[in-house]
C-alpha cells in the first residue's frame, strides 16, 4: 500500500501531501489517521519549525471525506456515525487547528466537504488561482462534522456561511479571497513556494513567540474578553523572560536585527 500522506522536508518545514489523486486526495479513515501520526512526529522534531498542508496533483486539495468509506457507519447508526466518521474527523481539524507550529494550508484544487473544514483548521491558507470551496454535505442529509458549522461562520461571517452550508454551491477562489476564507490566491506555479516563503517569514521569529501567540489568539477567540485577555496574559508570560524575549529587546534599542536561537 502506498503512504496516504507524503512527507517531505524543504530546510526547517515540513510538506505533508494527502496522497489519493485517483480519490480527489479523499479523507478516509486511513489517511486521517496517518496524517494524525505525522503531525505528532513534526511537533516532537524541534528541527521542523511548521507544516505546509496540500494534496497531490492539481486537481484537488482534498474532495472532502470518502463517501464510500464512511456510508456504511451512516447508515447502519448514528452511533457509528459518530465514534468512527465524525469524531475522528473533529480530532483531526481540532489537532490543526491548536498545533503548536504554523500549518499553512496549499489549496491546489478543490477543497470540497471535509477537505474545506481540514483546509478552515490551518492557520493560514494559500489557494492556487483555479482552486474552489463548498460544504456539500447538506446534499448527503446531514450538515458538516469536521468542524466546519462552527468555524467557517468565524472565518466569514453568520449569513455568508450559512449561504455555502445551506445551498451546497462552490465559491472560487478569488470569493473565497473577499470572504477572507484564505489568506491569498497566487498563480498554481507558485503555490507551494509561496507558502514556504510565509512559512520562513513566521520562522524568521523566535519559537516560543510563535508558540505563544498560536496558543493565545486560538484558544482566546471563542472567550469573552476578560477570559480572553487573561489567556493572553498567561502567554505572554510564558515567552517573557525568555532569552528570545531579552533578544528582542536588546536589538530593537540597538537598532539591528535580532538573532533567535534555534
Amino acid at each position: 500500500m502506498p503512504d496516504l500522506v507524503l512527507f517531505d522536508r524543504e530546510r526547517d518545514q515540513a510538506v505533508l501531501t494527502l496522497n489519493r489523486p485517483d480519490k480527489l486526495n479523499a479523507l478516509n479513515y486511513a489517511l486521517i489517521d496517518e496524517l494524525m501520526l505525522h503531525l505528532d512526529a513534526i511537533e516532537d522534531d524541534d528541527s521542523l519549525r511548521g507544516v505546509i498542508l496540500t494534496g497531490r496533483g492539481n486537481k484537488a486539495f482534498s474532495a472532502g471525506a470518502d463517501i464510500a468509506g464512511f456510508a456504511p457507519d451512516v447508515m447502519a447508526s448514528s452511533d457509528l456515525a459518530w465514534r468512527h466518521f465524525a469524531r475522528r474527523g473533529q480530532a483531526m481539524t481540532q489537532r490543526l487547528e491548536n498545533y503548536a507550529k504554523p500549518v499553512i494550508a496549499a489549496v491546489n484544487g478543490l477543497a470540497f466537504g471535509g477537505g474545506c473544514e481540514t483546509m478552515e483548521a490551518c492557520t493560514l491558507a494559500v489557494a492556487a488561482d483555479h482552486a474552489s470551496f463548498a460544504k456539500p454535505e447538506i446534499r448527503l442529509g446531514f450538515p458538516p462534522c469536521f468542524g466546519g458549522t462552527q468555524r467557517l461562520p468565524r472565518h466569514v461571517g453568520r449569513k455568508r456561511a450559512l449561504e455555502m452550508l445551506l445551498t451546497g454551491d462552490a465559491i472560487d477562489a478569488r470569493r473565497a479571497h473577499e470572504m477572507g476564507l484564505v489568506n491569498r490566491v497566487v498563480d498554481a506555479g507558485r503555490l507551494i513556494d509561496e507558502c514556504l516563503a510565509l512559512a520562513r517569514r513566521i520562522s524568521r521569529h523566535g519559537r516560543t513567540a510563535v508558540a505563544t501567540t498560536l496558543r493565545a489568539a486560538t484558544r482566546g477567540i471563542n472567550l469573552s474578553m476578560d477570559e480572553a485577555l487573561a489567556v493572553e496574559a498567561a502567554q505572554f508570560m510564558l515567552a517573557a523572560g525568555t532569552p528570545d524575549a531579552a533578544e528582542g529587546v536588546r536589538a530593537f534599542l540597538e537598532k539591528r536585527e535580532p538573532v533567535f536561537g534555534g
